[in-house]
């Protein structure tokens, strides 16, 4: 079935008294090439059987992401088993309070610089935010703002979140391998990649989904991410987690969006660089960074823009993050 299928295709999908094929569902691409995901229907019922169980309730859902991804395919069919359908963010938020939506973190940012987004979104019973790192200024301002946010953890190869505020859902299992790197295991679990056994073989091992992610585990067992393990910078003989260092500028007042990338440097080995949306000179970068961290952590060089770039689903598009230290490195060493 296609990524995007028509809404009386998924209801005959979900309703089909035989397993149907499974849903194809592509991956962002915001590292690479596109993964097409195969997601079976059990895999998808049982996540979104465990998420009403979390959230306490089901009922409509608004649409703000894109049907292509999975988190906005996930939204349409929540909608659909509790016997709605999703309606577009476009047509305007709901009257009454008996939603949900799932947005990501850069949409919930620019909402919340809006009285009127903020008054329909304190009514929704939860906003889901995924898709990227949730900084705790921004729940903070939303909790301030009365709108109830649930943090998820997925991806498409998870039918989307299947880790809500650092708690598996409900048959989630969730483990560290090594380095770090975050396990999933469970019901919710996608069937392997289309065309590619190879990669399926490599992922899918002995019932666990082995992601790209770096975590740890806190005091009370909370699953805490630390980025994905390439983003993971060995500088100097130190292991700097990009996306610690990211969240950490994005906390400053006069940064709207940080990311991190480590670039090969004969001296360090890889250099912490990052691309930061404000402004934000390189000593002060180094010195809001090491306030909250180890000083060894903080970038030896700030590329400032007016936006970090995106993909079509709000996610940071990695790759043009790439090329915007590249080319300023290009700049430099051809002196212009």
């Amino acid at each position: 079935m296609d990524s995007s299928p028509r809404t009386d295709d998924l209801r005959a999908w979900l309703d089909a008294p035989d397993e149907p094929a499974p849903l194809v569902v592509e991956t962002s691409g915001s590292t690479g090439r596109p993964k097409r995901v195969l997601l079976p229907r059990r895999s998808v019922l049982a996540s979104v059987r465990a998420t009403e169980r979390r959230l306490g309730g089901s009922g409509p859902w608004v649409q703000a992401l894109p049907e292509a991804y999975v988190a906005g395919l996930m939204v349409r069919l929540r909608s659909l088993v509790a016997g709605h359908e999703a309606s577009p963010v476009d047509a305007g938020w709901p009257g009454g309070d008996d939603w949900y939506t799932s947005l990501v973190p850069t949409q919930l940012l620019r909402l919340l610089d809006r009285p009127d987004q903020v008054a329909a979104l304190r009514r929704a019973r939860t906003v889901l935010l995924g898709g990227g790192p949730v900084d705790a200024g921004l729940r903070e301002r939303a909790a301030d703002a009365g709108v109830r946010v649930v943090a998820t953890y997925g991806m498409a190869e998870t039918c989307g979140g299947c880790v809500y505020d650092g708690r598996p859902l409900d048959g989630v299992a969730v483990a560290l391998g090594a380095e770090g790197r975050v396990r999933l295991g469970g019901p919710t679990l996608f069937a392997g990649y289309e065309g590619d056994p190879g990669l399926t073989d490599e992922v899918l091992v002995d019932g666990w989904f082995l992601t790209a992610d770096a975590g740890r585990l806190d005091e009370d067992g909370r699953l805490q991410l630390l980025g994905r393990l390439d983003d993971m910078v060995v500088s100097g003989g130190v292991n700097v987690p990009g996306a610690v260092v990211a969240a950490r500028l994005r906390a400053h007042p006069d940064v709207r969006g940080a990311e991190v990338v480590g670039v090969d440097d004969p001296e360090w080995g890889r250099q912490v660089v990052a691309v930061v949306a404000g402004r934000l000179p390189l000593e002060q970068a180094r010195d809001w960074v090491a306030a909250a961290h180890p000083r060894a952590w903080a970038p030896r060089a700030v590329v400032e823009v007016d936006e970090v770039p995106l993909l079509a689903n709000g996610k940071t598009d990695r790759l043009a993050v790439r090329r915007l230290v590249e080319e300023q490195a290009e700049e430099q060493g051809s002196g212009r």
